[in-house]
């Protein structure tokens, strides 16, 4: 194994001081009945704070909107119980020297009629109805919808920061309802909401710029954003280095602080004619801190290319290239997803030196503390 001292290293912005460069990646668990935070939810964040990470970003967390929920036992950043609980969790992180994000979500199309939630038969809120191309299946949302929708993201940041978190993190990714307009294939709207990727992007602008207003200067905003979707693997918002700095510009302007470049294997470059990783070019290009994220120490994928979820990760996989990748400044932070989940010491093993006895992921180990 490489030495680790570069993503030992602390880490000092305007915004946001961390201890090291190990950002704890947001992972949906499914494991708040009732759609509150638990003691076994506050233990789970509070071990991996005690264990040493820097930053950690809660999973994904429904804000206040009646459709943004698709999944069940999700926890919700909205009403009294919800946010209680989270007030727990941020004191028992800050009690063991850690920071900590939540991760403000809505699931857009993903949703289906009869999902938990305040109105259970309202089906999918989507740009256009669509959560896969071509094939509508839900609400297409209306400017009063999305309008509500914006109010909902700047609540929750608003309620974060009350509650003590250090940032907030906005879930631009994966084909959920931001990356639903950001993506052409679902959003075939031809209103101010769609169109042009300047367009497409109005509602993110939107939500950032709200939450900026509400909030002050002085909150981290973090936006995570894909080229992938979990409806197509190989979907891309940016063929190019310009078009990706077009894509990114706007965001920054609007007050995003950190990019969160989520992509499946950090060590894949992002285009032709240059080893640099999304989060490379997002750096390059914006000035930005920049997180990377995929496959950290695994040696194998968590939705392979037929779609199965691989709960089982195998042996532990050489940071050397990543290591290489800090030490060149290609990025500023480094997100670990599944290895932490069935590691809470990962931070541990970096700093020893014994990543290669990292134990395999596993679905039991999401159920273990609940």
């Amino acid at each position: 194994m490489s030495n680790a001292t570069s993503l030992l290293r602390p880490f000092e912005s305007d915004k946001l001081t961390l201890r090291n460069r190990v950002v704890m990646a947001p992972m949906t668990r499914a494991s708040s009945p009732g759609n509150v935070p638990h003691a076994g939810n506050i233990e789970y964040y509070r071990r991996r704070a005690a264990e040493g990470v820097g930053l950690i970003v809660t999973e994904g967390t429904c804000i206040g909107h009646k459709a943004a929920n698709g999944y069940t036992n999700v926890p919700y950043f909205y009403g009294d119980e919800p946010l209680a609980g989270w007030a727990k969790v941020v004191e028992a992180v800050h009690a063991e020297g850690g920071k900590i994000a939540p991760q403000l979500w809505h699931v857009g199309g993903i949703r289906r009629a009869g999902t938990e939630g305040p109105e259970p038969e309202l089906p999918g809120y989507s740009p256009s109805g669509m959560v896969i191309p071509g094939k509508v299946t839900g609400h297409a949302m209306t400017v009063e919808d999305i309008e509500e929708t914006v109010a909902a993201f700047v609540q929750g940041a608003v309620d974060a920061q009350r509650l003590g978190f250090d940032a907030i993190e906005i879930h631009g990714a994966h084909g959920y309802l931001i990356d639903q307009f950001f993506w052409p294939g679902t959003n075939q709207r031809d209103d101010q909401y769609g169109g042009s990727m300047a367009n497409r992007q109005r509602i993110a602008i939107e939500i950032v710029e709200g939450i900026r207003a509400a909030c002050g200067d002085s909150l981290p905003i973090i936006f995570r954003f894909s080229q992938w979707k979990q409806q197509d693997y190989t979907a891309r918002l940016c063929e190019t280095p310009d078009e990706l700095d077009a894509f990114l510009q706007p965001l920054v302007a609007a007050g995003v602080d950190i990019f969160h470049c989520s992509t499946r294997r950090f060590w894949e470059p992002e285009f032709e004619g240059s080893d640099l990783n999304l989060a490379g070019w997002t750096r390059k290009l914006t000035g930005k801190t920049a997180i990377t994220v995929g496959s950290v120490s695994l040696n194998s994928d968590f939705l392979p290319e037929d779609g199965t979820a691989n709960f089982k990760s195998g042996n532990a996989a050489s940071i050397d290239n990543l290591v290489a990748r800090m030490d060149n400044d290609e990025f500023d932070l480094v997100a670990v997803g599944r290895a932490l989940i069935a590691n809470p010491d990962w931070v541990q093993h970096l700093t020893n030196g014994t990543l290669e006895q990292l134990a395999p992921y596993s679905a039991e180990l999401l159920l273990e503390l609940d």
